[in-house]
């Protein structure tokens, strides 16, 4: 089965539609999957509800889907780093399911599981709680998460091979493996394409059942994936 589409345009078409649900990998602004965001931009579908850390920044990542109100809902657990972000939460223009991020991590975690629902102390006696079923366990209060399961995940990766196993660089792994293994349909963003069997096994840190579409962006901005120092002068 070949997974590689010839472009993230490609790989959206007949899978996106208005009012699904997404899940989007990445921490901030690394490890996101800039190129598909942008093809999910440019498809026009709206009415969605994305599950993110956060949505980018003004003008760059998810942060582009919310300038052109495409977002109706966020699953976050940062807005801190995006005005318009907060300008239409605040004005009540967009639904915001503020979620803590080691929960909102275990929900994606437990989705791919097939885990329908789990208790954390997390949030107990907060307005995270409210609403929502709590129990009793060895004289504590846990308050009951359910998993998330989007239509589709977006996802970025360093390297994959045809078989869609994945590899992820550094820091840049943070919610994508989560989020690909949640997704009933999985379309992942990567650096390099490698032959099937020239991985390492002991390298792939997610293997390709997850995998369903594979989009080749060889020179991602990468804004803030690699440390970055002042040159200082006579040194």
């Amino acid at each position: 089965m070949n997974k590689i589409f010839p472009s993230a345009a490609a790989a959206l078409e007949g899978v996106v539609k208005d009012g699904q649900l997404f899940a989007v990998g990445g921490f901030g602004l690394c490890g996101i999957p800039e190129a598909l965001i942008d093809a999910l931009h440019d498809s026009g579908v709206k009415d969605l509800t994305v599950i993110s850390n956060n949505a980018g920044t003004d003008g760059f990542g998810l942060g582009r889907l919310l300038v052109t109100r495409q977002i109706r809902k966020m699953i976050s657990s940062y807005v801190g780093e995006n005005k318009e972000f907060e300008r239409q939460y605040l004005a009540g223009e967009l639904e915001l399911e503020f979620t803590p991020q080691g929960t909102l991590a275990e929900k994606l975690r437990a989705g791919g599981a097939g885990i329908p629902a789990f208790y954390t102390r997390t949030g107990v006696g907060t307005l995270v709680a409210e609403g929502k079923e709590t129990r009793e366990f060895d004289g504590h209060t846990y308050v009951m998460e359910r998993s998330l399961v989007p239509d589709v995940a977006l996802v970025k990766a360093y390297k994959a091979d045809h078989s869609g196993n994945l590899q992820f660089r550094l820091t840049a792994r943070n919610f994508n493996p989560a989020a690909a293994m949640a997704g009933k349909l999985t379309i992942v963003e990567v650096e390099h394409i490698v032959p099937t069997g020239s991985m390492e096994p002991d390298s792939v840190h997610l293997p390709g059942i997850y995998v369903h579409r594979i989009v080749h962006n060889p020179n991602p901005s990468k804004t803030i994936e690699k440390r970055t120092i002042t040159e200082k002068k006579g040194a």
